[in-house]
């Protein structure tokens, strides 16, 4: 009994010497203070990713709106057949079989070209993207939507801009670009004079997206069309 009372006395003395003088109490607070550190710093980057959750989803809207006023603008001037536009031979910008490009120097360029609103150029380095590189990693639905949206701006690529948006749609059902992209292949459509398509995509967007921006800017045509091709 004794001796387990001066085990416990020595035990005792041992623990507050440590505490006091070994270091046990700085590196308990230490470690209470990392961890009040990290839970802090925690809360601090969940809330950063809430944050750019919300600016992420703001700046869709803001595009969505932004193509939407471009091709309010767009629709305002008379439409250009593709019979009545001059058949000129456009400039090789690309010259693939000179320059070998990589597939990120061209989608690199092919950006900045249509950042620049060089829509001829910027169209030739996509096509030459997807075309020498169609089974490419980079080749994602931005791609396409970007190499339909500058085949479109040239003005006589409205066929090329078609069948780059119609690859979207199909290879991407769930991308956050298929709706644009069916309203510019809508638009390519009706472009080309290819009344049939560019009904039977309205009519999705009738039935489907009724309130939505880009329903006001295609039902402009619909009513139109539709009695023409009826």
């Amino acid at each position: 009994m004794k001796i387990t009372f001066l085990f416990l006395v020595l035990a005792s003395c041992y623990s507050y010497f440590m505490w006091e003088f070994g270091g046990l109490k700085d590196s308990v607070a230490y470690k209470q203070s990392q961890q009040k550190k990290l839970s802090a710093t925690a809360d601090m980057l969940e809330k950063h990713n809430r944050d750019l959750k919300v600016e992420i989803s703001q700046l869709k809207h803001q595009l969505s709106s932004m193509q939407g006023q471009l091709l309010q603008l767009r629709s305002k001037s008379p439409v250009r057949r593709v019979a009545s536009v001059n058949a000129q031979q456009a400039e090789d910008y690309v010259q693939f079989d000179v320059y070998l490009w990589t597939p990120e120097k061209l989608l690199a360029i092919a950006e900045k070209e249509l950042h620049f609103r060089n829509y001829e150029k910027s169209s030739q380095f996509y096509a030459a993207l997807i075309d020498h590189f169609p089974t490419n990693q980079i080749v994602t639905d931005r791609v396409l939507f970007g190499a339909g949206i500058s085949a479109y701006e040239t003005g006589n690529k409205f066929e090329e801009a078609s069948k780059y948006l119609a690859l979207l749609v199909h290879k991407y059902p769930k991308s956050d670009y298929r709706r644009g992209a069916k309203l510019w292949m809508a638009l390519s459509q009706y472009k080309t004079g290819d009344n049939k398509k560019f009904l039977a995509t309205v009519e999705e967007f009738r039935i489907k997206y009724r309130n939505t921006d880009e329903w006001k800017i295609l039902s402009r045509y619909y009513e139109n069309i539709n009695q023409q091709v009826r």
